[in-house]
């Protein structure tokens, strides 16, 4: 066994393809237990030069080094609480190194594993008596993923809403699943949405619009039926960085302010794209 083998410490318990572009990853460690970690945090994955791209990738100018690992962080999308598998929601950058290497595993393959998480994007800074607002595009929905699972049960007191845009319906990964939520529990709201209505093959009867036009047109102020203000509301954004950008200066206009690590605040932004 090589030496870049012998590191690949976990392995792929199940590879759920959503679309050629998009992939639900289940990873498990092999004979050691993942630490303790924060819904919204990531971890980090890996794979050596050797492995194999996708086909439908673009080729590389210049290959890795057989021996280097590739390494990227990926959002956890799995709860905290059941640490039996990691989940991780993952779309194809054809031009990268990384995630063509991922979307070519398959179910049994070896794969590199951190044995930490890090990341300050989590709702621990959130007072218990906030709402919470979840806006993201495209796989920025894992980290909301984690904090959905892990906390809503406990959560009863605040509505929790997850707003996701993506071009298409293949790509609104987990809408079932939040659907579903929807439907259990009073307190949660979901609002997908997508931007190619006309490129679907069925029908779409849902939202329309880039996150940005839901704002304007005020579909995320109706949604709750609370509109979120910066006295009674944290919210969270992740995905697209244009979309990050515009609604920053959105929210900032209404009176919220970014929080970072020197100045606490009701706007979290999650930028490692």
């Amino acid at each position: 066994m090589s030496r870049s083998q012998s590191a690949l410490n976990a392995v792929v318990g199940q590879k759920i393809e959503l679309g050629p572009d998009h992939i639900i990853l289940r990873v498990i460690p092999d004979r050691w237990e993942f630490p303790s970690f924060s819904p919204g945090q990531h971890a980090i994955l890996g794979l050596p030069g050797s492995a194999p791209r996708v086909a439908w990738s673009d080729s590389e100018p210049r290959t890795p080094p057989p021996g280097h690992i590739i390494k990227r962080p990926y959002s956890i999308a799995s709860s905290s609480v059941d640490h039996a598998y990691l989940e991780f929601y993952i779309d194809l950058v054809r031009s990268g190194a990384l995630s063509p290497r991922i979307f070519a595993l398959q179910t049994g393959d070896r794969i590199w594993l951190s044995e930490q998480t890090r990341g300050l994007f989590t709702l621990e800074q959130v007072p218990s008596d906030r709402n919470i607002l979840l806006i993201a595009t495209g796989t920025g929905l894992a980290p909301y993923m984690s904090m959905v699972r892990t906390n809503l049960g406990t959560q009863t007191h605040r509505t929790l809403a997850v707003i996701h845009g993506a071009r298409h319906s293949s790509e609104l990964g987990y809408r079932s699943e939040l659907q579903s939520i929807r439907r259990l529990c009073s307190n949660f709201f979901y609002l997908p949405a997508i931007s190619r209505p006309e490129q679907e093959p069925v029908p779409w009867t849902g939202a329309v619009g880039r996150i940005q036009d839901l704002f304007i047109q005020g579909e995320i102020d109706r949604l709750t039926g609370n509109p979120p203000t910066a006295e009674n509301t944290h919210i969270f954004l992740c995905g697209n960085p244009e979309m990050i950008m515009d609604m920053v200066e959105k929210y900032e206009e209404r009176g919220f302010k970014e929080h970072s690590r020197r100045s606490a605040g009701n706007l979290h932004v999650e930028r490692f794209w």
